[in-house]
């Protein structure tokens, strides 16, 4: 061995690198190894089994052929061969008129037409609405996220964007629920979703829900997601407004799984309907693959039968982008991206959407942040189906891509870019006022009603409570012996309106009558209908604010006294006073 050679060795002859184990590693990628970001899941694609976002080789091509009126081919399947999907999209959610021009059209030319400023929506939505499942997977195939950003600007139904929050908490505390309510209500969301940990307390975090939610803003539209049963009847009592949480799948063999057809769904949702309550169906990319029975489509050609089935069952609405889902679209190349894709696609098909950025899918912030920009930039009926305005370790859907540890940076974000994200900047004596009088709203109406009496060092704690673990124990057990009781003698609304009155809350009083005369009127099931929080109940909806944006200076813009109001965050200062 050359002299120079000796330092290398040991006494034993071996050199330091033969001591490792394993190869010699770069400290740049072991740092790299230790980022958030390696500890969420990817799956490379595996088109056989639909492990594939977009473009999978098995998605049918596009064809439509009519006779007599109806759709007897479609998408490369002849009537004879339709699933009972085929079927209904066929017979209920395709414009035939105009099926097999829409369908005729060239797919690259109709992309360009979606991002084309000069092209109203009205001009895409006549043939949007008679394509097929397969013809409208093309169009949107062409579309960069860029290009996608572009026609959800110009294609969400209702002009004014929006949002929609998470109101739960581990403990189902319903003074907790009352108070979080009144602050989520008054920072800005225009709906709010609560469910359970226990599901026969949901009566009591309905209730506990619907008042706080009108004590922070009049006309705050709420929902309890629970068992459909449950949740149908707590709508006719007068304690929720809306629902979501019925849910339609892409293949059929999974909506039998469901002991479900696209007829039941249908029909349970003209129960809601016909009783006043908005309804909006929910899917998302990812969830036939988890049920094994994918039938090695991609996700967004399945995740478009949803879309078509929701369509034809007259539904007004739907809650997609991946949803509980979320995680199996993300793990795959383009996942993001089929993500806005499918809000995309539910504009193009008319549809009121809710889009997602509910459930928490990743480690990185980077990420997550990542996921929402689209639907944050283009605007949306409703950004988040389900921000969390709880700390995520109370969200009980599984935690939320934002949650209320975020909603100063949320803010801090439309300031930045000048855009409408469906909040606002509150300052925090306001919100511990708002938080105060609704959990003493609460404690009044339990007080009434004779349920278990919720304390002044309760009251006082769910005003400052961060969380549920800022909160004193209650009795479930008795709780859920109220709840059931609040069932049992029919309360209703209207109870709640008197009792609320009588003992000094007649302004959430007055609020919530709003929200019930609201449901005999009906006006807000119209397509992607809310209140604009003013208590005049007047309804805000595609119908008479409708997406009228061409371009530079049309649509939605940010300006006035709603951007004055974005502006003012609390950690701004004065110059002159530096």
């Amino acid at each position: 061995m050359p002299e120079d050679d000796k330092s290398l060795t040991d006494g034993g002859g071996q050199s330091e690198e033969a001591e490792q184990i394993g190869p010699r590693r770069s400290k740049r990628f072991e740092k790299l190894d230790e980022r958030a970001v390696t500890k969420d899941g990817f799956v490379n694609e595996w088109h056989e089994v639909g492990f594939v976002a977009m473009e999978s080789p098995n998605d049918p091509d596009p064809s439509v052929t009519v006779d007599d009126g109806q759709i007897v081919e479609m998408d490369g399947k002849e009537r004879d061969e339709f699933d009972f999907i085929d079927r209904f999209i066929a017979d209920y959610a395709i414009n035939v008129e105009k099926a097999e021009e829409a369908v005729a059209v060239d797919s690259e030319k109709f992309a360009r037409d979606l991002v084309d400023i000069n092209v109203p929506r009205e001009e895409i939505v006549e043939l949007s609405t008679a394509m097929t499942p397969a013809k409208l997977v093309d169009v949107v195939n062409y579309l960069d996220i860029a290009e996608i950003i572009m026609a959800m600007k110009k294609m969400r139904t209702r002009q004014t964007p929006g949002n929609q929050c998470h109101v739960t908490n581990v403990e189902d505390n319903v003074a907790q629920i009352a108070a979080d309510a009144a602050e989520a209500a008054l920072r800005g969301f225009y709906e709010a979703e609560n469910t359970v940990g226990v599901a026969r307390m949901a009566p009591l975090t309905a209730l506990a829900q619907q008042i706080g939610a009108q004590c922070g803003r009049g006309g705050v539209i709420t929902q309890c997601a629970v068992e459909e049963a449950t949740e149908l009847e707590l709508g006719m009592r007068g304690l929720t407004g809306y629902a979501e949480t019925v849910s339609v799948y892409g293949t059929e063999d999974v909506f039998k799984d469901g002991d479900d057809t696209p007829w039941s769904k249908a029909f349970l949702a003209s129960g809601y309907a016909s009783r006043g309550l908005k309804m909006r169906y929910t899917s998302g990319a990812g969830s036939e693959l988890n049920m094994g029975q994918a039938e090695g489509k991609s996700m967004l050609y399945l995740e478009t039968r949803c879309i078509l089935v929701t369509k034809g069952c007259g539904v007004q609405g739907l809650q997609n982008g991946g949803i509980s889902c979320i995680a199996i679209p993300t793990s795959v190349p383009a996942g993001v991206k089929e993500v806005a894709a499918e809000n995309l696609i539910t504009m193009m098909a008319d549809l009121e959407v809710a889009s997602g950025n509910d459930q928490t899918f990743t480690h990185s912030d980077k990420r997550r942040t990542a996921r929402m920009m689209p639907q944050f930039l283009a605007g949306t009926d409703f950004i988040f189906s389900g921000y969390s305005a709880v700390p995520n370790y109370d969200n009980m859907f599984a935690g939320s891509t934002f949650d209320s540890y975020d909603f100063d940076e949320y803010n801090i974000m439309q300031r930045d870019l000048q855009v409408e994200g469906g909040t606002r900047p509150v300052d925090e004596e306001t919100v511990l006022e708002y938080r105060e009088r609704a959990a003493k709203a609460l404690q009044a109406v339990f007080e009434e009603l004779g349920f278990p009496p919720i304390s002044d060092d309760e009251v006082d704690a769910a005003v400052y409570a961060d969380g549920s673990k800022d909160m004193p124990d209650r009795s479930t057990a008795e709780d859920i012996e109220a709840a059931e009781e609040l069932l049992e003698e029919g309360i209703t609304g209207a109870d709640v309106v008197k009792i609320l009155a009588e003992n000094g809350f007649e302004d959430i009083a007055e609020n919530l009558l709003g929200i019930l005369k609201s449901r005999v009127a009906g006006d807000y099931i119209q397509t992607s209908g809310i209140f604009e929080g003013d208590g005049e109940f007047e309804v805000v909806s595609a119908v008479n604010d409708p997406n009228e944006y061409r371009g530079p200076g049309t649509g939605h813009r940010l300006t006035g006294e709603k951007w004055e109001e974005k502006k003012d965050v609390r950690f701004a200062v004065d110059p002159e006073d530096i």
